[in-house]
């Protein structure tokens, strides 16, 4: 295990981008950034960084120069630059990249920070097509090869709090089949006012509607949990609320269960092999109190219910700043666990 600090570059400074470098910094301060690629200008980066209609303003120093960043007085390059393939990764000693653009989740297109740019690994912020690996930590981080896999998913933020609710359940239970929806707080791929977009629902005002539309969290579950292959489906409401959201889950399990064995195996789990990524409450909580939580799943146990095999489950998440911290800590991982130099 290399205990080399590395250096890392970010694909994409927006909304996860951004609450990425807070995270990391918080979590793993000894993870070097050395680069940011967007294509907004520094000063727009830095008044965004700085100021955070969600999370407030930053307690920090935050300036711009015409090609960096300063941050806390540490210097980041930022270049602007669409073609991951002329990103000069090797150049600025970059081992790994998180490609947090939204633009390039295909594994193919991924590849080309590697192929093209020098890095030697890539981590999605979002679902994949054709990655290596696709990584809930908690979950399969154990699944992660660093002598085959090179282009690596961390899932969705519905994903990553779906498979560690659901993972303690068939461990312990067994699963049959079940249903999600999550009511997820709107993001910046809705129409703020009815405009035309790919996804007629998404087409309508985020501000004034609920919106079902789907989600690739149920179909994605089973890269991380095998179990559910074949038998998990779901559908997402997005709501008009800035974030935390929240998976409501019905699901048969492989036998019998009461609510308080469910809880008990639930509020277990938050305590010991999944301390820091679940966490159990059952005080009648609303969404704003979740507001930046690091968990990738809150179990609200007062919400549990049980009739025989069949259990109802409500699972919060904060689906920026908990898959932010889960970003920053699968970073961690992969650096951890591959070899110096490779």
């Amino acid at each position: 295990m290399s205990t080399t600090i590395m250096r890392i570059g970010i694909n994409g400074f927006g909304r996860i981008g951004r609450n990425f470098y807070k995270a990391l910094c918080e979590r793993h301060p000894g993870i070097d950034v050395a680069a940011i690629n967007d294509l907004a200008t520094p000063a727009q980066l830095a008044q965004l960084f700085k100021y955070d209609s969600n999370y407030g303003i930053y307690d920090g120093t935050v300036e711009a120069t015409a090609d960096s960043l300063v941050i806390d007085g540490k210097r980041i390059a930022v270049l602007s630059e669409r073609d991951p393939a002329k990103l000069p990764w090797k150049q600025l000693g970059v081992d790994v990249v998180i490609e947090s653009t939204g633009l390039f989740t295909d594994a193919a297109k991924a590849r080309a920070h590697i192929d093209g740019g020098g890095a030697k690994r890539v981590i999605i912020s979002a679902p994949g097509k054709g990655e290596d690996v696709t990584v809930c930590l908690g979950v399969n981080e154990g699944d992660y090869d660093p002598a085959k896999h090179t282009v690596i998913s961390n899932a969705s933020c519905t994903t990553n709090c779906l498979a560690s609710g659901v993972k303690p359940l068939v461990d312990a239970f067994g699963w049959k089949k079940g249903f999600m929806a999550t009511v997820h707080s709107y993001t910046n791929d809705q129409q703020i006012l009815d405009a035309p977009h790919k996804d007629p629902r998404r087409a309508r005002n985020a501000a004034t509607n609920i919106v079902p539309t789907s989600t690739g969290a149920a179909k994605a579950l089973y890269l991380t949990i095998p179990e559910v292959k074949g038998c998990f489906d779901g559908f997402s409401l997005r709501v008009p609320t800035p974030t935390v959201s929240m998976v409501y889950l019905v699901a048969q399990l492989g036998r019998d269960v009461t609510k308080d064995e469910v809880n008990s195996v639930l509020r277990t789990a938050a305590q010991t092999n999944l301390k820091g990524i679940v966490e159990y409450t059952e005080e009648p909580l609303v969404s704003v109190d979740f507001k930046k939580n690091p968990h990738s799943s809150i179990v609200d146990g007062s919400l549990t219910n049980a009739n025989g095999d069949l259990v109802q489950l409500a699972l919060w998440y904060d689906n920026e700043w908990g898959y932010s911290c889960r970003l920053a800590d699968i970073t961690q991982y992969v650096l951890a666990k591959s070899p110096a130099g490779v």
